[in-house]
């Protein structure tokens, strides 16, 4: 899985793409996912170091198969509030409050 960490005024943001995606668009109606943007670029990280990051963070954006199933795994994500674009799932998180 690829990550990418960024500071927010609110706290730290942490980006967690499925490499197999990363570089694509998917577009379903009015819904568009676009893995081309800066945003979702980072480097390959350890599945044990992208949990680290993870419970550091402040808001979690997962996508792709692997990144939504961490999340589900730790208890961040509730698996009946994916959004699904092109099969691709996604999940925002605020963590904490």
């Amino acid at each position: 899985m690829i990550v990418s960490v960024k500071e927010s005024p609110h706290g730290l943001i942490v980006i967690v793409t499925d490499k197999i995606i990363l570089g694509k668009t998917f577009s379903e109606g009015k819904v568009q996912i676009d893995f081309t943007k800066a945003f979702y670029q980072g480097k390959e990280e350890s599945k044990e170091k992208i949990k680290q990051l993870m419970l550091e963070a402040r808001h979690l954006h997962l996508s792709g198969k692997q990144a939504v199933n961490l999340g589900i795994e730790m208890g961040f994500v509730n698996k009946n509030k994916i959004l699904l674009v092109k099969g691709i799932p996604h999940a925002e998180v605020i963590v904490g409050g």
